[in-house]
């Protein structure tokens, strides 16, 4: 299942609303677009209008994704996440963590998906992204990937796919020495060198001073036979 930025931020917002604020859940349709226009735990920080909002709620109840329901006075959405995808709710709330908050490593995910489900440690939420990334195609394919560890990086971050790949990570930027640095660099080779040839030439005089003291020593043992 391919969804577009908007969807897929629609369906995480309605999935992490449902376990923070249960009392407003299902949410209003201004009350899902302050959710996912919020600057605070979102990567990326979106700018959805109303507009973007109602056309995404329309994909996705065409996907079974969203649920319509008419209350009293405004119409509310709720999610159908997973149901239709056939992942438990441990699942559920790292996927839509993911989605929310970008790419995490297993130690991230298990903070950040705190209040949507409590892992006992990282062990456990390790082995539901372990399942979501090797999900058979009957059941519709993977749902997360396990990125390559960047430079630096003690662990390996976990991104979603309900958008498809993730984009390549930016090669690291190799910074050049400006034109006003190489003259300094230059004179600093030069001097290095120059330090090399003088440690070169301590090595050879401590050489000659051992083989000089080793003559004399051998010149003046007595001879054993006298």
């Amino acid at each position: 299942m391919r969804l577009t930025p908007v969807q897929a931020r629609v369906v995480a917002v309605l999935v992490e609303k449902q376990h923070t604020v249960p009392d407003a859940y299902p949410l209003s349709l201004n009350a899902l677009v302050t959710g996912c226009n919020q600057k605070n735990a979102r990567d990326p920080v979106m700018d959805i209008s109303e507009a973007e909002a109602r056309d995404a709620l329309d994909e996705l109840r065409g996907k079974v994704l969203v649920i319509e329901s008419s209350g009293a006075r405004v119409t509310r959405y709720a999610h159908n996440m997973g149901r239709v995808l056939k992942i438990p709710s441990q699942a559920e709330a790292l996927l839509a963590t993911l989605i929310l908050r970008g790419p995490q490593t297993t130690s991230e995910l298990r903070i950040n998906s705190e209040r949507l489900h409590r892992f006992a440690d990282t062990g456990s939420a390790e082995v539901f992204l372990e399942e979501l990334a090797t999900r058979p195609d009957a059941q519709g394919g993977a749902l997360v990937v396990k990125l390559p560890r960047r430079p630096g990086e003690r662990e390996a971050r976990w991104a979603h796919l309900l958008c498809g790949e993730p984009p390549a990570p930016a090669p690291t930027p190799v910074e050049l020495p400006s034109p006003g640095q190489r003259p300094n660099l230059e004179s600093e080779l030069a001097q290095l060198r120059g330090e090399l040839e003088a440690l070169r030439g301590e090595v050879n005089t401590l050489k000659e001073q051992m083989a000089q003291l080793v003559r004399m020593t051998s010149t003046q043992q007595p001879d054993r036979a006298a």
